[in-house]
């Protein structure tokens, strides 16, 4: 009873730490995400069109990591699970803006390629934490 006691407290410190290990990746990748694209965002052509969905790509992407941040100081797990899907949204509105670049604006661009992967990476962290913070896996 108590190895098996033992086994149990381990394996749930094992899966704490995996859980800290992720939300520090998670940080981590937001902000070189965010480098990333304002980089690449200021390589784009200044016609009108492309002006405006680099703003709105521009709020949508460092939205991201500023809510992950932004959630460590949250409240209540309620607070920090708004947070996490606050960004979320954030990861889904910047996939819609780096489409219309890629489609819209005709761009063959191995960059958007590269971000639009990311982004999709870091919607999935995000959507698999939020599942977890609610109790759904």
């Amino acid at each position: 009873m108590k190895i098996e006691c033992r086994e149990v407290k381990s394996l749930k410190l094992e899966m704490q730490n995996q859980n800290l290990k992720l939300k520090s990746d998670l940080k981590h990748r937001s902000y070189e995400y965010s480098i990333k694209m304002i980089e690449f965002l200021d390589t784009l052509p200044k016609d009108v069109s492309t002006e405006v969905i680099t703003k709105q790509l521009l709020r949508s992407a460092t939205s991201i990591g500023a809510n992950i941040v932004e959630a460590k100081g949250a409240s209540s797990k309620r607070d920090f699970t708004n947070f996490f899907s606050h960004s979320l949204k954030s990861a889904n509105e910047s996939l819609y803006w780096l489409g219309l670049l890629r489609d819209g604006k005709k761009m063959n661009n191995p960059q958007i390629e590269y971000l639009l992967n990311e982004t999709k990476e870091l919607a999935n962290m995000l959507g698999s934490s939020i599942l977890t913070l609610k109790g759904k896996r």
